[in-house]
């Protein structure tokens, strides 16, 4: 028998093998401690920004309210912002598409001008009387300083996708109070139907530390209550689903509109600073003709109001139109607040057609409006529970799932990455196959 000795070489592989295999624990607990103290500074910046952005915010809305002719400077605001960008503004003019950007394709680091310019660009648009939101003035603000972190902390481009997830979910969370869903909503929107998990964890914990960071500088956020909720059943399920319907196709209108006046002041205004001096024009003579501020703004009275007492049936159209063209000619905000009023103002509405509690489809109309325009159900139907309990929650995942399929393939993001399509109509009109569609582009854009 012939004794076959193992060579050094040999010996020397396995031991080395060995000893990487009894360090993993240790490199394992090296990454998660440095994921941890991330998701720390993340959480902490991003909830200390948006502190002091609410209280902004709230400053400036009541000295518009208590000085209504400040709404006549709001083309000059617009053009003062609008200068702004264009000759300091640089990558920085991306806005949310850079932030989906680098998500998908990592490059370079997104300046931190981002944060100021967006926060101030946003403040004098609510305070000259603009419609718009706030909750991407949070996402570039809490993706901006994030992703500064990328060099001190020497991350790859497939970490830099996560850690500008982690800034936006903690920006969201901090913003509107929902850190489940803020930490859902950074995975979910940005990759329609491709959603990657990897990012979860870190993303809920700068979510939950962005969120009680916030709270703890003594900054609240709007309570809701839906008394009554009817028992579960076929009637009422059917309800459910024609009015998600109808809150999809609310969705729809709102990111069609939106970008149609964006294309529209491009192509008629070829200087990008004179847009919002031209479209601020506009509204202050819009606002002027209505005599009334209940549409400018973020429209929180309204809002809460829609959960109570009939409102006019036209609120969420007034609303939807001026936000779009608020948007659309260049001002600063968001739309996730607009869509809440439009989503109530269009439940209030229904509730004298449809026979389930007004309150119930006012919280319906909020969460659903905003999943058909953001292609994010899931991350709303979280929402909905955080915001109105989880007695709620069949009635709202019902009318958010129903919503996203009827509001198109586009949403207020622009196109997003499309893994599967919403229905097999799509594929149909497209002529994708259903098993097929997002396999060209490998894995571009995964997290």
């Amino acid at each position: 028998m012939i004794n076959r000795r193992k060579s050094p070489a040999t010996f020397l592989t396995k031991l080395l093998s060995h000893a990487k295999a009894a360090g993993e624990p240790f490199a394992t607990m090296k990454v998660l401690f440095k994921w941890l103290l991330i998701c720390v500074l993340v959480g902490l910046m991003a909830g200390s920004a948006s502190a002091f952005f609410l209280t902004s915010l709230r400053w400036v809305t009541a000295f518009r309210e208590s000085h209504t002719w400040i709404i006549w400077f709001l083309p000059f605001g617009g053009l003062g912002v609008g200068l702004l960008y264009h000759y300091y503004g640089g990558r920085a003019n991306g806005g949310n598409i850079l932030l989906k950007k680098e998500i998908r394709h990592p490059e370079k680091v997104i300046p931190l001008l981002m944060a100021p310019l967006v926060l101030l660009g946003t403040l004098i648009t609510h305070l000259l009387g603009g419609s718009a939101g706030r909750e991407g003035t949070a996402m570039q603000m809490g993706g901006a300083m994030a992703d500064q972190l990328t060099h001190l902390f020497r991350l790859r481009p497939s970490d830099r996708k996560i850690l500008l997830i982690t800034g936006i979910s903690a920006g969201f969370a901090s913003l509107f109070g929902t850190p489940l869903a803020g930490a859902a909503f950074g995975i979910e929107v940005f990759l329609l139907g491709r959603t990657r998990y990897g990012a979860l964890l870190p993303s809920l914990l700068a979510a939950v530390i962005g969120h009680y960071t916030c709270l703890s500088w003594g900054v609240g956020h709007m309570h809701f209550s839906i008394p009554f909720v009817p028992t579960l059943a076929v009637p009422s399920i059917l309800y459910a689903l024609g009015a998600g319907a109808i809150y999809g196709l609310a969705g729809m209108l709102f990111s069609r509109s939106t970008h149609y006046f964006t294309r529209i002041f491009r192509k008629h205004i070829a200087f990008p600073p004179l847009r919002p001096l031209m479209g601020g024009a506009v509204i202050a003579v819009t606002v002027w003709l209505i005599g009334t501020t209940k549409y400018i703004g973020l429209g929180l009275p309204t809002i809460l109001a829609a959960f109570q007492t009939p409102q006019p049936w036209y609120d969420f159209l007034i609303k939807t139109l001026l936000t779009a063209f608020t948007l659309g000619a260049g001002f600063k905000g968001g739309e996730v607040t607009p869509l809440f009023f439009v989503g109530a103002s269009l439940g209030n509405a229904l509730a004298q057609e449809i026979p389930l509690p007004m309150a119930l489809l006012a919280g319906m109309g909020l969460v659903a409006v905003f999943s058909g325009a953001t292609n994010a159900p899931l991350s709303c139907t979280i929402m909905a529970v955080e915001l109105f309990g989880i007695e709620t929650m069949p009635f709202m995942a019902l009318a958010c799932a129903t919503a996203y399929l009827f509001s198109g393939q586009t949403g207020i993001y622009g196109p997003q990455e499309v893994g599967t399509p919403k229905h097999f109509i799509y594929a149909r009109l497209t002529g994708k196959r259903l098993d097929k569609i997002g396999e060209s582009d490998g894995n571009a854009g995964s997290i």
